[in-house]
């Protein structure tokens, strides 16, 4: 979108702990990746941090992402002629105060996958787009020829929801025109 932005990993753990609903893992993840991020930011300067989690739910069971190929058809194959949910969670805050949320929410969208045979299933996995992807697949390249139907922002499913994105940094104060 043409942000002036640095991207800095944060390294934390991602396991879905016993019990947890989607909500408090997206809730927890979100946090703990805000924390990591602002531990490295005494001396750089910065404006302000945005840091997201995306999952991807089906039963009420969070789909990480897959350890292989044939994890990855597995999972394909629990989302193929269903629908899913996917949520996406961000926090957004400003220096000098990394660590002090201004702008927190979740978007979901839904998902409708058409149903697909075993060999369209498997082959899609072959492809290895989805293998780091929540879901074990992109709704923006080769496996959007599964998807029938999305309710909500499509972005949101790529992985980061655009709209509701700008709206929170500039009522944040981190945006003042867009585009």
């Amino acid at each position: 979108m043409g942000f002036a932005l640095s991207v800095r990993p944060a390294d934390v753990v991602e396991d879905v702990c016993d019990g947890e609903s989607p909500a408090a893992y997206l809730d927890r993840v979100v946090a703990d990746k805000l924390a990591a991020v602002a531990r490295g930011l005494d001396s750089v300067a910065y404006a302000g941090v945005l840091v997201a989690d995306t999952i991807v739910v089906i039963d009420g069971e969070i789909l990480g992402k897959p350890e292989n190929e044939s994890d990855a058809a597995a999972l394909v194959g629990r989302l193929v002629g269903r629908t899913h949910d996917v949520f996406t969670r961000y926090a957004i805050s400003r220096a000098p105060e990394p660590r002090a949320v201004v702008r927190t929410r979740t978007v979901a969208s839904r998902v409708t996958m058409r149903a697909a045979d075993a060999a369209e299933i498997r082959g899609y996995a072959r492809t290895r787009e989805g293998l780091d992807k929540a879901g074990a697949y992109a709704v923006q390249g080769i496996g959007s020829f599964l998807v029938e139907r999305i309710q909500g922002s499509y972005s949101n499913v790529i992985g980061l929801p655009a709209c509701e994105v700008v709206l929170d940094l500039r009522a944040a104060g981190l945006l003042e025109r867009f585009p």
